[in-house]
């Protein structure tokens, strides 16, 4: 194992987020100008992002995503227009924190995948990604990732 898998539960988490279909082609315009929608309406509200910004993918295909971009905040908060308040589901998760790439994701996903099968534990099929740098900020190889996925 190349990478630190560490199984844990995780209590509700409340967000703001937007829902949303894309491919992958255009999934870093769409997370970069909704992750801008949801700071700035935020920052309206006087509210701060209580972790990372995230992105939850609810399927993998590459053609029509159905993500969820987002932030966890401390509290429920107003919805506004097609910004959406709502919670991390509390439940058991497999993590890892990856440094790299994003088109080098594929090795902590396999990995973490493999570690279920050989665990014996079920995936609940929604994948989060939190990211607490940015290409826009860093090399691609000083990007770092968390990798959570929902286990049943």
């Amino acid at each position: 194992m190349i990478f630190k898998i560490e199984l844990s539960i995780q209590q509700a988490q409340p967000a703001l987020f937007i829902r949303t279909r894309t491919s992958a082609e255009n999934l870093p315009k769409v997370i970069g100008e909704s992750f801008g929608k949801v700071i700035k309406y935020l920052n309206e509200i006087g509210e701060q992002p209580a972790d990372a910004p995230y992105t939850a993918y609810y399927n993998l295909d590459m053609q029509d995503l159905d993500i969820e971009i987002g932030f966890p905040v401390a509290n429920l908060l107003p919805e506004k227009d097609e910004i959406k308040s709502g919670e991390i589901p509390k439940g058991k998760y497999l993590s890892c924190m990856y440094k790299g790439a994003y088109s080098q994701m594929d090795q902590p996903y396999n990995e973490m995948i493999q570690w279920i099968e050989d665990e014996g534990h079920e995936q609940k099929g929604v994948y989060y990604e939190y990211y607490f740098n940015s290409p826009h900020d860093v090399p691609e190889s000083e990007l770092l990732t968390k990798i959570v996925m929902a286990l049943k």
